[in-house]
């Protein structure tokens, strides 16, 4: 969350300080986090079949300690307060204060106001930049910000996309918001370094691959250390 949180927020900074408006386009998936990064950007285009919404917040973790139990392991916890291990799996159910829930439930209440804050703000702000075009959220919005999954033609309906269509239907928005007639589209792509050949190495599945170089690299010796420039790896 707090990754989509600083997007977000550079994105709002961008077309506050730089009056240079963001366009957003959604393909196969775009919720929870997807949808708040789109959320303050001045227009947001979707798919009919895009996966959005799931507005929410939620925290997970397992209980293990009935496992424990079983093959007769017992933990011992050596703790500064009596909330240093809140969340922890060890515990037994009545080992849980109650304190602990209220705490925990405080936290996601509070992530859930602000990504809520993020996307009335955001759309509210668009709805007025945009003179009225564009999709305005329903008044009832809020009852289907409760974490669940809405398809592109559903968020268009309540008002959380501006407008259904595909990348090229985003990039003729974002010129006609800009008021040019053509534009330049820069692609980013992660580069292939040596980074990413080694990360093809660690990804096996029984198969083994080989790539010919054209060198002969020197052989790793056990024992010794060995460094790999950061400007090679990046």
């Amino acid at each position: 969350m707090l990754a989509s949180a600083e997007i977000s927020r550079a994105i709002a900074d961008c077309q506050k300080h730089h009056k240079k408006p963001v366009v957003a386009s959604m393909a196969g998936l775009a919720a929870s986090g997807g949808y708040y990064v789109s959320a303050p950007c001045r227009w947001i285009v979707a798919n009919e079949l895009t996966i959005t919404g799931s507005i929410g917040v939620i925290m997970h973790s397992y209980n293990y300690r009935g496992l424990l139990n079983k093959v007769g392991v017992r933990p011992e916890v050596f703790k500064s307060g009596k909330f240093k291990d809140m969340l922890s799996g060890e515990k037994n159910e009545d080992e849980v204060l109650p304190e602990e829930k209220q705490m925990v439930q405080a936290l996601i209440d509070e992530t859930f106001e602000k990504f809520k804050q993020v996307v009335a703000e955001g759309r509210s702000n668009a709805h007025e930049r945009n003179g009225g075009e564009g999709r305005k959220l329903v008044e009832q919005w809020q009852d289907y910000a409760d974490g669940r999954v809405l398809s592109g033609k559903q968020a268009y309906e309540y008002g959380f996309v501006d407008e259904l269509g595909n990348f090229d239907t985003a990039v003729d928005r974002a010129k006609d918001l800009a008021g040019v007639d053509s534009a330049n589209l820069v692609q980013y792509e992660r580069p292939f370094d040596l980074g990413t050949l080694l990360r093809l190495f660690g990804q096996t599945e029984g198969r083994s691959v080989k790539i010919d170089l054209g060198v002969q690299l020197p052989k790793l010796q056990v024992g010794r250390l060995y460094f790999l420039s950061p400007t090679l790896l990046h």
